[in-house]
């Protein structure tokens, strides 16, 4: 009795267990009541819940690819390039058939990726180098692909760009990702390879092999997201692989916290603040007042204590999936 009271004496408030678990969840409220006050109660019509919802479903696909990456402990800086590169292939096999334009999106992705993992195993060039590097070549073949004009995607790629059609499309992409990474052994030998690259050989996986599938499969899942953009965009142009501001400091809060994990939610988190401060700004709040608020709030949640982490709600869940996959690492070495 004496020893488990103390033991959670010399815990840090912050760090207890039921603190890190209503603490965020109670930021995330007070972050949404906030902006349910400044915009008189604007946030959450309808119109606008789906307007959030349209604008998360690239982020959500595209995050899968980039939770994969860092989960084996590499980083991807290249991926608002790739989506641009993405998005103009499909853009232009639209206008023969959308399920062609589907898989050179996803062809696409997957051969930058393949030239990320290429770089990043064979010739030893750290991941931070090599995305980086590629990010900025392939913003550059996004702004001469569309030094004339944008890519227009055929006519009628609008009509899929519905709530049904976007949402059953995100979720079955979330659904597959979760069986494989759960029930597969691709999870394990990622968290594994993250843990430790020479323990990972020793334990029999292919380590170069399989972090060169997961930067293929990253990309093949960035070109889904550039699919998902082509239909709510209707083109492709080059600002549209330029959407990489916060991209470094995403990265070093990830390696801050060693937790892959996080990735997700500091998208979900960036989408809900960038569409509360453009409602804002439609109401007629200054847009240098509302950019100020944006980075203010953005950096406090990356680097203060949970309770301003409101990104953390949705992270909290995501925990879930990782620590049952880290009882599974455990219970087959325990078996072994």
């Amino acid at each position: 009795m004496s020893t488990t009271k103390k033991s959670t004496e010399q815990v840090p408030f912050l760090e207890r267990p039921i603190v890190r678990t209503i603490l965020p969840i109670a930021g995330f409220v007070i972050i949404c009541v906030l902006f349910a006050i400044l915009t008189d109660g604007r946030l959450f019509q309808p119109k606008n819940i789906s307007l959030l919802l349209s604008q998360s479903y690239m982020l959500l696909i595209s995050s899968i690819g980039v939770f994969m990456v860092m989960t084996m402990g590499g980083l991807d800086f290249s991926q608002g390039s790739m989506l641009g590169v993405a998005s103009i292939v499909v853009c232009y096999l639209s206008h023969y058939n959308m399920v062609l334009a589907a898989l050179g999106g996803v062809v696409t992705g997957g051969l930058i990726g393949l030239i990320n993992g290429y770089f990043n195993v064979k010739r030893k060039i750290t991941s931070f180098i090599v995305t980086i590097c590629t990010m900025y070549l392939f913003r550059g073949v996004c702004a001469y692909a569309t030094t004339n004009s944008p890519v227009y995607a055929v006519s009628d790629i609008s009509k899929y760009n519905t709530l049904p059609f976007m949402l059953t499309f995100t979720v079955i992409i979330f659904v597959v990702a979760y069986l494989v990474f759960t029930y597969t052994g691709l999870g394990s030998r990622l968290k594994a390879i993250g843990a430790g690259e020479t323990a990972a050989r020793f334990a029999g996986i292919r380590v170069e092999t399989t972090k060169i599938l997961v930067f293929v499969a990253a990309g093949c899942i960035t070109g889904l997201a550039a699919f998902v953009n082509a239909i709510k965009v209707g083109s492709a142009g080059a600002c549209g692989s330029y959407g990489t501001t916060y991209g470094p400091m995403i990265a070093i809060k990830i390696i801050n916290t060693i937790n892959a994990r996080e990735i997700t939610a500091v998208f979900l988190f960036m989408n809900f603040l960038t569409n509360s401060l453009n409602l804002l700004c439609a109401l007629g709040s200054s847009s240098a007042a509302a950019r100020l608020m944006f980075d203010v709030v953005f950096l406090s949640a990356i680097f203060s204590p949970p309770l301003l982490i409101t990104y953390s709600w949705v992270n909290h869940a995501i925990k879930n999936i990782y620590d049952q996959v880290d009882q599974d690492i455990f219970c087959s070495k325990e078996q072994k």
